[in-house]
């Protein structure tokens, strides 16, 4: 970019509109890292929740708005809810008014509707990014009416037809350290198999204490070689530990990682959700994995998303509903035990990955802007 554009640039501002969770947060803040590299400046729109998540977002502003959702069948929820909303609203427009953004751009989630109806009420340029194979209900409600769609998954099912038909397939922008793993070559286990288990915070028993029941009914050859790195929930940390230790296993478990990359770079398997930062994230790492999708997600969207990953051979799918410890153990020694299938995963899995999916996006922020 030459001198003057990055003039120009710099006069552009982007709204992007994000919270709650990390899900939402995380591939709004590798946008926004993207958008300011090439001169952009970038306000976060956000609610209270995603605080403890934003304080690396490069954002020069960060506006709170209120937002709220409702379950279905609960008028008075919805009307709550509703009211909630529109205060958001009134508040984003007159943030709006002052600040003039070039475009508005919302990854979904009802932490996004104020700010997205607001810039839609003002005829300014707006997108939305959804990062599910399956369209959430905010995206749906405003993806009619937005300037422009991008998507991460191929499929975008619950969306209109009109919607599918303008919808750009990007990806999920992933931060810059799990995308400097799509460069990192696999490399199939020989004497260590290092394992690493996340998921557990939301996966309560299922996954904090049948994997471990899992993994110590392995044969002890395989036990004594294996590395096992696991998040669980705060609740089962001592079940964990105790199953592992009564195993012989090494263990590390914690309710939370920091620095997940080199773990995810250093893995030889992985087992978690699938949620679609973590299939995005899996196929950019190029690693195998056993996904096991959250059942009560609405519209079943993590088992959407994990097709991705299990229809191109890179993962395993297990269902909740037959999930049993035996029959991951079952699958757990095949798998390790057949190190040239781990490898053939993991390639299928980095075939399929978008690692440059923020550049893609902010390609279409700017083309949408101009």
């Amino acid at each position: 970019m030459g001198p003057a554009a990055l003039t120009e640039a710099r006069t552009k501002l982007a709204v992007v509109a994000a919270g709650g969770t990390g899900g939402h947060l995380f591939p709004a803040q590798a946008l926004a890292e993207v958008l300011v590299a090439r001169g952009w400046r970038v306000v976060l729109a956000t609610d209270d929740r995603a605080h403890s998540l934003s304080d690396s977002f490069p954002a020069e502003r960060r506006i709170p708005l209120p937002a709220a959702t409702f379950r279905p069948g609960d008028p008075a929820g919805m009307f709550r809810a509703g009211a909630t909303i529109l205060r958001g609203v009134a508040q984003a427009r007159a943030e709006l008014a002052s600040l003039r953004p070039a475009i508005v751009v919302g990854f979904g989630g009802y932490p996004s509707l104020p700010a997205l109806m607001a810039a839609i009420s003002q005829r300014r340029r707006t997108i939305i990014h959804e990062q599910n194979a399956v369209m959430g209900r905010a995206n749906r409600l405003l993806a009619p009416r937005v300037t422009a769609i991008a998507c991460a998954f191929p499929t975008l099912q619950k969306a209109p037809a009109s919607v599918q038909r303008r919808a750009v397939v990007v990806g999920n922008p992933v931060r810059p350290n799990i995308q400097a793993l799509y460069e990192l070559a696999y490399e199939p286990p020989t004497d260590e198999l290092r394992l690493l288990i996340t998921g557990g915070s939301q996966g309560a028993r299922l996954l904090s204490e049948l994997v471990p029941q899992a993994v110590a009914k392995l044969p002890e050859p395989l036990r004594q070689r294996l590395k096992v790195q696991q998040q669980t929930r705060a609740e089962s940390i001592d079940f964990a530990r105790e199953t592992y230790e009564a195993a012989g296993i090494d263990a590390e478990i914690a309710t939370f990682f920091d620095g997940m990359a080199p773990r995810l770079g250093a893995a030889h398997l992985m087992i978690g959700r699938a949620g679609a930062s973590t299939v995005c994230e899996i196929a950019v790492a190029g690693r195998p994995s056993i996904l096991v999708p959250l059942k009560i997600a609405l519209d079943d969207d993590q088992g959407q998303n994990a097709r991705l990953l299990a229809e191109a051979g890179a993962a395993e799918v297990l269902r909740e509903d037959v999930l049993t410890a035996d029959g991951l153990a079952g699958l757990l020694q095949r798998l390790l035990e057949d190190a040239a299938r781990l490898a053939q995963m993991a390639a299928a899995a980095k075939a399929v990955a978008k690692p440059d999916a923020a550049d893609r996006l902010a390609d279409v922020v700017e083309k949408t802007a101009a």
